[in-house]
């Protein structure tokens, strides 16, 4: 087994640099819905609520009641279709995954990026630091 040198070990900085570039690509809605993210740090848990998407002809996510796109900014009420908590990303991750009726994720994409914000908001939860969504 042969050490790294440190020179290949990549810096926060090109991490997050990489990552932020990343975070600019585009990718499909997942008809399936989508979550909002949180930490609850005096429960010490790692919170996903699920909400339905309905997607228009342009690929943006509308009010199923009016079928207008939803507004990237403002305080949006919507009423989640089910919420997740769990101790770890991975208990997380199981709950939503192998311990519901109907998995409430239909692309690999969005499996991906859930399991890296979940992940994250692990780290925040451990660390006591703020968690915001990517």
């Amino acid at each position: 087994m042969s050490i790294q040198s440190s020179s290949k070990i990549p810096t926060a900085e090109k991490i997050k640099a990489i990552d932020d570039q990343l975070s600019q690509r585009f990718i499909h809605l997942d008809p399936a819905g989508y979550f909002i993210i949180y930490v609850d740090q005096e429960a010490a848990l790692i919170c996903a609520e699920h909400y339905t998407n309905n997607i228009n002809d342009q690929g943006l996510a509308v009010d199923p009641e009016t079928g207008e796109p939803f507004s990237c900014t403002g305080s949006l009420k919507r009423q989640p279709t089910a919420v997740f908590k769990g101790r770890t990303a991975k208990e997380l991750g199981i709950k939503i995954t192998e311990e519901t009726d109907s998995c409430p994720l239909s692309t690999f994409d969005h499996a991906l990026y859930l399991g890296r914000e979940f992940m994250r908001a692990e780290i925040a939860l451990t660390t006591e630091q703020e968690y915001v969504q990517d």
